[in-house]
């Protein structure tokens, strides 16, 4: 009887360390898929771009200006035929620092295609290898943006617009989708729950608002 239960305490201690074990793996797996899932990825880098922040930037004013935008929002895109032009020649007159930021919140709009993060990472793709064809790309993308709940421009079409303003450099980076993952990051980090995101020298502007709409219509007045 005693051998008896000594197997049986034996196989018990047995089956324990098993089920510890295979917890201990279950952990390990689950830490390992959530560290997956928040993984910025790649970030880029170049002399125009602020790898933590996302800033892609140009000009030297004392005003800063930052713009979140997703190339998927057709709000964006009016903001960009309203404002774009002047805010980016103020910026080349360097009458201010104009950022972009571009991020991902709207992939669920493009059929499953994740067009918005494939965009903004095209987008990245020539700050980092062309960075002087930056604003010409980012207003390529918004002039032919595609319809929501469509699935959007194909990885070719988004090399084909980067190599029609210059960014030939960019294309195998776009291919690799290599900076994929930061557009979402970065969303994520700066709280972007709606775009465009306007700041203004560090704040964030509520632009229904008149006193926040008063503070971006004087930077544009600078013209």
């Amino acid at each position: 009887m005693a051998a008896a239960k000594g197997r049986t305490n034996g196989f018990a201690i047995g089956i324990t360390a098993a089920v510890v074990a295979v917890l201990i793996a279950l952990v390990g797996v689950v830490v390992w898929l959530n560290n997956k899932a928040t993984d910025p990825g790649a970030a880029p880098k170049s002399a125009i771009i602020n790898s933590e922040t996302g800033a892609v930037t140009t000009g030297t004013g004392k005003d800063k200006v930052a713009v979140f935008v997703d190339f998927q929002c057709p709000v964006c895109k009016q903001f960009e035929q309203q404002y774009g032009t002047t805010l980016q020649s103020l910026a080349k007159d360097d009458k201010i620092t104009l950022e972009y930021h571009p991020i991902a919140i709207l992939d669920r709009f493009s059929q499953g295609t994740n067009f918005s993060s494939r965009a903004a990472a095209a987008a990245y793709s020539v700050a980092q290898e062309n960075p002087d064809k930056f604003l010409d790309y980012l207003n390529l993308l918004f002039e032919n943006q595609p319809t929501e709940n469509t699935p959007g421009l194909t990885d070719q079409q988004l090399i084909d617009y980067a190599k029609q303003v210059g960014a030939d450099k960019a294309e195998s980076v776009i291919k690799a989708g290599t900076f994929f993952k930061f557009p979402t990051a970065q969303a994520t980090a700066h709280k972007i729950t709606g775009t465009p995101t306007v700041e203004v020298n560090g704040q964030r502007l509520d632009l229904s608002k008149q006193a926040d709409f008063a503070k971006l219509q004087a930077i544009v007045d600078k013209k």
